[in-house]
């Protein structure tokens, strides 16, 4: 309305999990998708900021892919823009509350905070990694922490934004008995402004 905003972020996640043991396949294919409702003020001022809840839905394609468990809880958001500079971060905590009885319960938070700094013709670099606590898991296994960065470009495909990226990251924290050392995250993101549609 002429007061505040709703911003949406869908996040359908695409993975190929490696064996964790040998003998074991590969799995490839749709994780449980995340949907997170912020709603902001419209004219924020130097901090952008937005809160709300966030949903996660058990549409992996396959067990290992998912936590086939129907989860909420609250997000929130905060940035800001420093000439080429933007800064931020977003937080997230996730518990279960329906699902497969056989599954364990989720109780997850997830913390991404990002740097990004910009370059000429949409070209930016940036640093953005996805750091998640599973409070069910013992203090050995809870935390992984990446480290790394990435490059990333702005464009357009006709009038649609388009926002591509691809990034590397080290987990300096990961669980003890399983875990990538290294992720790699290709991102191909639409933005669709209220504009597009008036």
């Amino acid at each position: 309305n002429e007061d505040w905003n709703l911003i949406t972020r869908t996040i359908m996640p695409l993975i190929n999990q490696p064996e964790f043991v040998p003998g074991q396949d590969s799995k490839f294919g749709l994780g449980d998708i995340n949907l997170s409702l912020f709603v902001g003020p419209k004219e924020p001022g130097e901090v952008i900021w937005g809160c709300g809840p966030v949903f996660m839905f058990p549409t992996a394609t396959d067990d290992r892919l998912g936590t086939k468990k129907w989860g909420a809880g609250p997000a929130a958001v905060v940035l800001t823009m420093q000439g080429p500079w933007v800064f931020g971060g977003l937080a997230q905590n996730l518990w279960s509350f329906a699902g497969d009885s056989d599954r364990a319960d989720v109780n997850q938070m997830l913390f991404q905070y990002f740097i990004n700094y910009n370059l000429p013709d949409g070209w930016y670099l940036s640093t953005s990694p996805i750091i998640t606590a599973n409070w069910k898991a013992d203090n050995d296994n809870r935390w992984v922490i990446p480290f790394g960065g990435g490059i990333g470009r702005m464009n357009f495909l006709g009038k649609l934004p388009l926002n591509t990226s691809a990034h590397a990251y080290y987990n300096v924290e990961r669980p003890d008995d399983f875990g990538p050392r290294w992720t790699l995250r290709v991102q191909v993101q639409t933005l669709l402004p209220k504009s597009l549609f008036q």
